[in-house]
């Protein structure tokens, strides 16, 4: 009888609401739930068999110390331990350059008396030791992780994150904590975005006026980059980079002029994404080639990875069509525009890309059928421009619906896959070979508006939406357990050392300038960002990078938790006929706080610049919060509520929808369904 019951507890996890509640992210491929839970105490201790060197053991160590930190236990070492908690056991060595498609999969057995991790090389080791940090929780007898079987791999095996360091430089340090944040959600490529036309972040000892005229002293050692290469290759992480040309490339003229199509002159205070300066290099020029084979020569050294990006998109041909030499070229070699003129040149760099054994890798804007099939396309035009390269025999990679600096909710971002065969044209279209093409996809984060002080709220936690996306088989997808299980993995994210949620914190009291900032982070709570490019487009005239990003909306987060949580409980109350009495409570509790928040933030905005474009908005929340109570207090007494004090209030919440200081209430929806609701069954609709 024991047998059966065990036997029905190791019943898969299905992904849909129904299932238990193990906040891993991503979800793995098959999870089995055991009987009890692992105890994990000051006996926990860890042995390694069959293969293994210094990077597993480093990899194992900084488990151990991680375990110690969740659960605040101090473990000794304790070599050859005669009964570990966990054995971890691999077969054979991984490559020395990790490698596209390296195996990454792993074994996961607890049972309430051991646990043991079995990979056939130790990437799969790193990826299985982060779910089981993902299992440890806390429970009444201790802490402990559940008896579980989980076998897992990756869905993709190009599963990357773009971090964007020429808008605005990003220290090391920073670029770390993220590595460890992509590790612990089982990210495998870091994309950098080297150089831009604001910034050359690389040191060139052949071509040094690069970095010292075209970074304002903001870049990275050669020694330091290969210490950070080392970091990710330790946790599991391929780094890529990206040089962006030929266009985006102000910065290489402010230190060699010659290479541009233009006359110049050329500075990084001229270099912004809204200048009409457009400059772009002149691929007419035989010494453009001599220049880019020696750089690149000495940057496929320093970057061990297969993968070289050359950038490639937004190619602007103002200058092209300005200099009379170079339209003479075109029209001497047949060509019909200077899209022909960039597929020149991009195949021309992709030989020199060859030649220094390394594969090419650039924008949607690089697909020509003169370069070869070798090329990986990068698509930021969406996944049917992606399925048109793989039917032309491409490898291609989707960012399209993962640019985190959009500002979207993580939902959304969930919602886009790489493989989607529900749109017309997509990979629906595709062939089985041609399917296989698509090697996974990137989120970006560009810098235009994130310094290190709130980068990493900007990529976190929903980065971790995308990741899952990426790693977990499609059919996992149910929105209400992904955000479930990300507020989990955001708090875990924390321990690691990212700032996502306590940088906020920091933010705030400098705007208030002030200990007490409760009342601010009530109104922070409830806003988002604007959306898109809509900030970018609306700033007065150029962007200036040099300018402080101190503002609310350069504190808050992305996505108001608050927000949509409170949405849901008005759904709930609404669904029930507004009979939900604990349903009804919460939101009585919110709107309360809101109301009385107002006069709270006032005291603040007398003392502080930096919160007087927000005190039409704290007016304005109290005003709704203030409209909801009213509606609610129909709704509770089953009376419906004056059409005169209805449409005061719609119009009303319908002015508190309008931006203001860049921010937008994401309360005001469900209020305005309060409001609709408590006129009553025959007027409501």
């Amino acid at each position: 009888m024991r047998t059966l019951l065990v036997a029905l507890a190791f019943l898969p996890l299905l992904a849909t609401a129904q299932q238990p509640s193990l906040n891993l992210m991503p979800m793995p491929s098959t999870v089995q739930l055991g009987a009890g839970q692992l105890l994990i105490d000051r006996s926990f201790s860890v042995a390694v068999t069959g293969f293994h060197d210094a990077s597993l053991d480093r990899g194992v160590q900084r488990f151990v110390a991680q375990v110690s930190a969740q659960t605040g236990i101090p473990f000794r070492p304790k070599p050859n331990a005669a009964n570990p908690a966990l054995t971890i056991h691999t077969d054979h060595n991984r490559d020395a350059v990790q490698k596209l498609g390296e195996d990454e999969s792993y074994e996961l057995e607890i049972t309430a008396y051991a646990a043991k991790l079995t990979a056939p090389n130790p990437l799969g080791i790193l990826r299985g030791l982060q779910t089981f940090l993902q299992l440890v929780q806390i429970t009444p007898n201790g802490f402990a992780v559940p008896a579980v079987i989980i076998k897992d791999q990756p869905r993709f095996p190009w599963r990357g994150l773009l971090i964007d360091v020429s808008r605005h430089f990003i220290p090391l340090d920073v670029l770390k904590r993220n590595l460890d944040g992509m590790a612990a959600v089982k990210m495998n490529v870091l994309h950098w975005h080297l150089s831009d036309d604001q910034g050359f972040r690389v040191e060139s000892r052949k071509f040094p006026k690069l970095h010292e005229m075209g970074s304002e002293g903001l870049y990275y050692t050669q020694d330091e980059i290969r210490d950070f290469i080392a970091y990710a290759h330790d946790r599991g992480i391929r780094v890529v980079p990206e040089f962006d040309i030929p266009g985006h490339s102000a910065s290489w003229f402010v230190g060699y002029p010659e290479l541009a199509s233009g006359p110049g002159p050329y500075s990084l205070e001229g270099a912004d994404t809204n200048s009409k300066f457009s400059p772009i290099m002149d691929p007419t020029q035989e010494s453009t080639y001599k220049f880019l084979d020696k750089f690149i020569e000495e940057t496929a050294k320093l970057f061990p990875d297969a993968y070289f990006h050359i950038g490639g998109d937004e190619v602007d041909g103002k200058q092209w069509d300005a200099n009379p030499k170079i339209q003479s070229f075109i029209h001497a070699h047949g060509m019909k525009n200077n899209q022909d003129l960039q597929a020149y040149f991009n195949q021309r760099l992709e030989k020199i890309v060859s030649k220094h054994h390394k594969i090419m890798m650039g924008w949607d804007e690089i697909l020509h059928p003169n370069l070869p099939k070798t090329i990986v396309v990068q698509s930021w035009r969406g996944q049917e421009s992606l399925a048109k390269a793989a039917q032309q025999g491409y490898s291609g990679l989707l960012s399209f619906g993962y640019y985190l600096d959009l500002m979207w909710p993580a939902a959304r971002h969930y919602a886009v896959d790489p493989m989607d065969t529900t749109k017309t044209g997509g990979a629906a279209t595709l062939t089985p070979e041609e399917k296989n093409r698509i090697l996974g996809g990137e989120s970006c984060m560009w810098a235009e508006w994130v310094t290190p002080e709130n980068i990493d709220s900007h990529i976190w936690p929903r980065n971790a939406a995308i990741a899952e996306r990426l790693w977990s088989p499609p059919e996992v997808k149910d929105v209400d357990s992904m955000y479930s299980r990300l507020n989990a993995v955001s708090l875990e994210l924390e321990w690691l050392g990212l700032t996502h949620r306590s940088a906020r914190g920091h933010m705030l009291h400098r705007m208030a300038g002030t200990e007490d900032i409760s009342a601010l982070r009530v109104l922070a709570d409830v806003v988002e960002p604007v959306k898109d490019y809509t900030r970018w487009d609306d700033s007065k005239g150029p962007i200036d990078f040099h300018a402080p990003l101190n503002r609310m909306i350069d504190a808050v987060y992305p996505e108001s938790d608050t927000a949509r949580q409170f949405g849901n409980v008005v759904q709930t109350y609404i669904q029930s006929g507004c009979k939900d009495k604990a349903a009804e409570e919460q939101i009585r509790t919110w709107l309360e706080l809101w109301r009385d928040d107002d006069a709270k933030v006032r005291s603040l905005l007398e003392v502080s610049f930096l919160l007087q474009e927000v005190k039409p908005l704290s007016e304005d929340l109290a005003a709704v919060g203030t409209a909801g109570l009213l509606a609610l207090n129909y709704l509770d007494k089953s009376e419906p509520s004056p059409e005169a004090l209805r449409t005061m209030q719609l119009t009303l919440l319908d002015r508190a929808s309008t931006r203001q200081a860049d921010l937008f209430l994401m309360v005001v929806a469900p209020v305005e369904q309060l409001v609709k609701a408590s006129a009553g069954p025959a007027q409501h609709n």
